[in-house]
């Protein structure tokens, strides 16, 4: 009866949100390139980086507080690991019909205002997003040049305090693939805003 019930907790938790688990890509999944527009007019794909060792794509928007507390860290991780070959993707994939600060129009505000060191893309038609299996803004997935998906999750364990910060999960992450081993975790809770999706007519 006691393994019954712990069967029935398990399979209850694959569906509720506080998990970590989504419908989109697991660790070691591989993953679909992408053609999107970002805030430079410009479109942009992985396969533009024949050369980069890896991609960090992070889910992430204009307005969510979490998202807003992120942009320096996203920025400074950004330059960080640019110069160790891996490029950083940032996709905005909320609709903005449904959150109107989130147009490309304000995306190119702050993308100029926050002086981001990375391509800032759109989801247009939000086609991307669910593929990956993204809920949260921010979320990141870190890929290898293979676009193996490596790691899932949080960027690190303190969204409030960038200073108090214990564990740098994707920097973890990035440096367990740099020796040639496995993350570990691999896969962590995204905490941030829910992606807000079209409406359904």
């Amino acid at each position: 009866m006691k393994v019954l019930s712990l069967l029935i907790l398990f399979f209850s938790s694959l569906f509720i949100g506080e998990t970590v688990v989504s419908n989109g890509y697991q660790p070691g999944d591989k993953a679909a390139d992408f053609k999107l527009k970002s805030v430079d007019g410009k479109m942009y794909s992985m396969a533009d980086y024949k050369d980069a060792k890896g991609f960090i794509v992070v889910f992430t928007c204009n307005t969510c507080p979490f998202a807003i507390k992120y942009e320096d860290r996203i920025n400074d991780l950004a330059k960080k690991y640019k110069k160790q070959g891996y490029v950083l993707l940032a996709i905005n994939p909320n609709d903005p019909a449904v959150q109107p600060a989130d147009t490309y129009e304000l995306m190119q505000d702050k993308a100029k205002d926050k002086k981001f060191a990375f391509p800032y893309l759109v989801d247009e038609g939000q086609q991307v997003y669910p593929q990956y299996g993204a809920t949260k803004t921010p979320h990141v997935f870190l890929l290898d040049k293979n676009l193996v998906v490596k790691y899932i999750g949080a960027i690190d364990d303190n969204s409030d305090d960038a200073s108090a910060v214990k564990e740098r999960y994707l920097e973890n992450a990035i440096a367990a693939l740099e020796k040639g081993s496995e993350p570990s975790p691999s896969l962590t809770k995204a905490i941030g805003c829910s992606i807000k999706a079209k409406k359904k007519v």
